[in-house]
């Protein structure tokens, strides 16, 4: 079973996507994704449709597929989000000094296209200590054995093995 902790880099493709890609991609959204991943909001807790699922697979970025999380990570924070202790690789997750709201936060980013996905909190289980506090609606599942989406077409299957 391979490590689901943090690993450096697992060879993906982190190019951000050109103004038409992006263009793309964004135009796909949903008003409710579209204001979380764009305009950094939150959606609220314990409604989100990732909150719950149980199923072993990847967590991928909604905006651009990039994966960011194995579902062997997600743990029950009792936050009402979706929680991950490790990214799929460390690269693929971005730390962000957040000091909106009157409080100082570390705020996580795909990084590939910069989508706001949630914040870090030091309160998180073993091996990293770490709470990856994530909104549903910036998350994607793939479930194991199925094919990643992949719009930007980058082979982001063939590097999931290495991650």
């Amino acid at each position: 079973m391979s490590n689901p902790a943090l690993s450096p880099s697992a060879g993906f493709d982190l190019t951000p996507p050109s103004a038409d890609e992006r263009q793309r991609l964004e135009a796909g959204l949903s008003r409710d994704e579209a204001e979380v991943l764009l305009k950094h909001g939150t959606e609220a807790p314990f409604c989100g449709g990732l909150l719950g699922n149980k199923q072993n697979g990847v967590y991928c970025c909604r905006l651009c597929g990039l994966p960011l999380f194995r579902a062997e990570t997600k743990f029950e924070s009792g936050t009402g989000w979706p929680s991950f202790y490790a990214p799929i690789a460390e690269a693929n997750v971005r730390a962000v000094r957040d000091a909106s709201y009157g409080m100082v936060r570390i705020e996580t980013r795909c990084a590939r296209c910069n989508s706001h996905q949630g914040h870090v909190f030091p309160d998180g289980p073993p091996p990293t200590k770490l709470r990856y506090c994530i909104n549903s609606v910036s998350l994607e599942f793939a479930p194991d054995g199925q094919p990643l989406r992949d719009p930007l077409g980058r082979g982001d299957d063939a590097h999931l093995g290495a991650a």
